[in-house]
């Protein structure tokens, strides 16, 4: 059903650029020019975990398998775009807030039940900084790419916990490089701009607790994600 959605939403968006492209008039012609605009950006994620077994994984019998499970969550931010030069600007998100979840599936031996799965719940306030640079302008279409980091802290982190036995503890926050490519589509009262990004962990989230059966095996855990979003600028 996710895919029959995006699948949908491309599809829309297609037709929304075939119709702007094939139409002569020039819509916010000033609209790069300016020092600076804002934006509400809506997004939908894909997410899961990026992991390393510690030592203790080839000597405990109990768990034999351990896998991350990609999971669904949305992403709602505020942009603020900062002008440059003609082909580079500065985009942040003073707001940025990521409802996620991951989840590990493990492979047990002595357990009834042979495989169980733990979720990782997220409500993460992030500060993405990227750098983009677009191409010349054609009518009412251009193309661009970004990169930069984000600094993310987890709002529902588990780190501090006193009943954890079946959790796996995460740290509040950790930092992520970015990458992405968006389009920015002219209408006559605003621009959309559909983009895809990537974003991949570059610290350790992973607060391990060597006495946590599920945390045990594990050493050090970075977050992976892709999202597809729509800005109105």
């Amino acid at each position: 059903m996710r895919r029959k959605i995006v699948w949908i939403g491309l599809s829309l968006l297609f037709c929304s650029v075939s119709a702007i492209a094939q139409d002569n008039v020039v819509n916010q012609e000033g609209h790069d020019d300016r020092p600076y605009h804002f934006g509400i950006n809506l997004g939908y994620n894909e997410s899961h975990f990026n992991f390393t077994h510690h030592p203790r994984f080839l000597q405990y019998d109990s768990i034999l398998d351990v896998e991350s499970i990609n999971n669904p969550g949305i992403n709602l931010a505020w942009l603020v775009n900062v002008r440059v030069s003609d082909h580079f600007d500065i985009r942040v998100h003073p707001l940025d807030l990521t409802f996620s979840e991951k989840a590990f599936l493990y492979s047990q031996k002595y357990e009834t039940d042979s495989s169980v799965t733990k979720k990782v719940q997220s409500i993460t306030l992030s500060f993405p900084v990227n750098i983009a640079f677009s191409s010349d302008r054609i009518g009412n279409f251009k193309v661009y790419t970004l990169a930069g980091a984000k600094y993310d802290y987890d709002l529902a982190s588990n780190a501090g916990a006193a009943k954890a036995e079946d959790l796996i503890k995460l740290r509040k926050s950790g930092l992520s490089a970015e990458i992405g490519l968006g389009f920015h589509i002219y209408f006559p009262y605003f621009v959309l701009s559909p983009e895809i990004k990537l974003s991949s962990g570059i610290t350790n989230v992973h607060a391990r607790d060597p006495n946590l059966k599920y945390s045990n095996v594990i050493d050090k855990i970075n977050e992976r994600m892709v999202t597809f979003s729509l800005t109105v600028e």
